[in-house]
């Protein structure tokens, strides 16, 4: 069975969890609504691309729309059950003020006026890390170090500061000695050893000039334009999203993965715990994973992903360990390589892929580095802890992978963020080829295999996502249409439709392969997405995504193929 196939087994019982697939929908859309309205403003009227968002009082879970053509929004009677809900909207350079309704069984209607923001402070805190980008005044290079704030916590932290020259360096300082899995709940730190004491450097002292003229610091405004992205027209109003509130207010969501019982599980990136969620009840179970290493040590873990037999696998990050969690007992292994942690440098444990493990009884494991001898690729069989770390040739070209990814065979596929190619690592015989990307430059970040064993993955910095055919050797490229979108993750839904998000556009994004068309959904809040879920059963597929600075999933579900 391929991954793919294993997947689509799974996915079918999720969507029996889920509440209703694409025919459902279009059915229903023809019912009266259980809520609607019309959102309009002086400046424009009828407003399109609005969206608006419900959730009833004491519920986890809340349900957005979005306005079509004539500013009318509506809310299916099988997603609002009667009761009282505070609505909530999101349109870029517009607010209202609060509002709640009683849904009742016959339904209710409820007009929302908008009214335009009108200082720039107040615009600047409704705009995406996009937008952000897309408005300071900087060169390329500027722009690229500044897009690194968002690993931690939006751009508002650093535009609404107040630090002149001086004082930014020594933040510019401060901020390389935390992890990259760090929050402004969870700032670890590393380890103090390897950031010696002394005056910030050349290059983080010009940084800190750079970040001194474009925020706060001797000035009440933004002195530059600041610039929005469109709202959403036509397809990309076409959209219902469900947001499910994670109980823990520190949570926060790096990767999905379904299991055959329909539940949602999730790493978190910050914090020892994986959890289940319920996603007809919205009710979350965490589960609190084993140390593996000291007190000090960063906490939280990468990717999450399930073997055939239902078993969790969890990339623990700074601890150094491939957890594997057993559903059905609750119980946790730690498995960590085989050698001192004085090797280990600041190596952390990020991918792991058990998807064919079945084969051959081994999996595939990524540990990211810059020191120690730990780092890189390893092939693991747990049942024997043999940790084999994959070698290369002298004069080989690099293979620092950022993803590895199990394609049928149980071979690896190996893709960069700094790499400007993807390899393939044979599993018997661990020799790797390299093809190259057709735009040279970066690489990609995350990725997927469909059922014919393609690697869909997404090119971060070249803001484009690709494909890699191993029948043909090609690989394909297709450039999305935003600015910043930095696609991060991507997988294909086997029918047609490519998904991908990143970390700075709040947009879920979604090509059609065979027409190159993209279809841009505009989030319901920020959203700092890391890896994308794709739900592959029903007349259209939809997407699942983790919120890594906030304690929310979501779901799209397009209303249009």
């Amino acid at each position: 069975m391929t991954r793919a196939a294993r997947r689509t087994r799974i996915l079918m019982a999720v969507a029996f969890s889920c509440v209703a697939v694409a025919a459902v929908v279009t059915a229903q859309t023809q019912s009266p609504p259980a809520l609607t309205g019309t959102v309009t403003s002086h400046a424009e009227g009828a407003m399109e691309g609005v969206l608006v968002g419900a959730r009833k009082t004491g519920s986890t879970i809340a349900t957005w729309v979005v306005t079509n053509a004539q500013g009318e929004y509506r809310f299916l009677r099988e997603r609002l059950e009667p009761g009282t809900y505070t609505i909530r909207i999101r349109a870029v350079g517009y607010k209202t003020a609060p509002a709640s309704v009683d849904v009742t069984p016959h339904g209710a209607r409820l007009d929302l006026p908008l009214e335009k923001v009108t200082r720039a402070t107040e615009l600047g805190m409704q705009l995406s890390n996009t937008e952000w980008l897309a408005s300071v005044p900087g060169t390329p290079g500027q722009k690229l170090a500044l897009s690194g704030c968002v690993n931690c916590h939006t751009l508002q932290r650093v535009l609404f500061s107040r630090f002149n020259a001086e004082e930014m360096a020594q933040v510019v300082q401060r901020m390389r000695r935390h992890t990259n899995n760090s929050s402004l709940l969870h700032p670890w730190m590393r380890p103090a050893d390897d950031f010696p004491h002394g005056p910030p450097t050349a290059a983080q002292i010009d940084f800190g000039k750079y970040l001194s003229t474009i925020n706060l610091s001797g000035r009440d405004t933004f002195e530059f334009p600041l610039k929005t992205l469109p709202r959403p027209t036509g397809k990309a109003t076409e959209v219902m999203y469900t947001v499910y509130e994670l109980p823990r207010p520190d949570a926060s969501p790096h990767d999905t993965v379904f299991d055959s019982q329909g539940n949602l599980w999730y790493s978190d990136f910050n914090s020892q715990f994986i959890g289940k969620l319920d996603l007809k009840t919205g009710k979350v179970v965490d589960y609190v994973v084993p140390q593996s290493r000291g007190l000090q040590t960063a906490q939280g873990g990468l990717q999450i992903d399930v073997d055939r037999d239902g078993k969790l696998y969890f990339g623990n990050m700074f601890q150094m360990a491939l957890v594997r969690f057993d559903p059905k007992t609750e119980t946790f292994e730690a498995h960590k390589l085989p050698m001192p942690e004085s090797a280990y440098g600041d190596g952390h444990l990020t991918m792991i892929d058990p998807a064919f493990q079945h084969l051959d009884g081994k999996l595939w494991v990524n540990v990211a580095y810059d020191t120690g001898t730990a780092g890189g690729t390893w092939q693991v069989d747990l049942a024997s802890n043999k940790w084999t770390q994959v070698k290369y040739p002298p004069g080989s070209p690099s293979a620092r992978a950022y993803d590895v990814v199990a394609n049928s065979k149980n071979d690896m596929y190996g893709i960069g963020l700094t790499v400007d190619k993807i390899w393939v690592t044979n599993g018997k015989t661990l020799e790797t080829v390299w093809y190259d990307l057709p735009t040279k430059g970066p690489g990609c970040r995350r990725g997927h295999v469909d059922a014919k064993d393609r690697l869909w993955c997404g090119v971060f910095q070249g803001n484009r996502v690709a494909m890699f055919d191993p029948q043909t050797k090609k690989i394909t490229e297709w450039k999305v249409p935003t600015e910043w979108t930095r696609p991060y993750d991507a997988e294909f839904d086997d029918r047609g439709s490519l998904w991908t998000a990143g970390m700075d556009g709040d947009l879920a994004v979604r090509l059609n392969v065979e027409t190159g068309e993209f279809t841009e959904y505009l989030l319901p809040h920020r959203t700092n997405v890391r890896s994308v879920r794709v739900q592959k059963s029903g007349g259209v597929s939809s997407l699942w995504l983790g919120d890594q600075h906030g304690n929310t999933i979501t779901r799209i579900e397009p209303l249009a193929p």
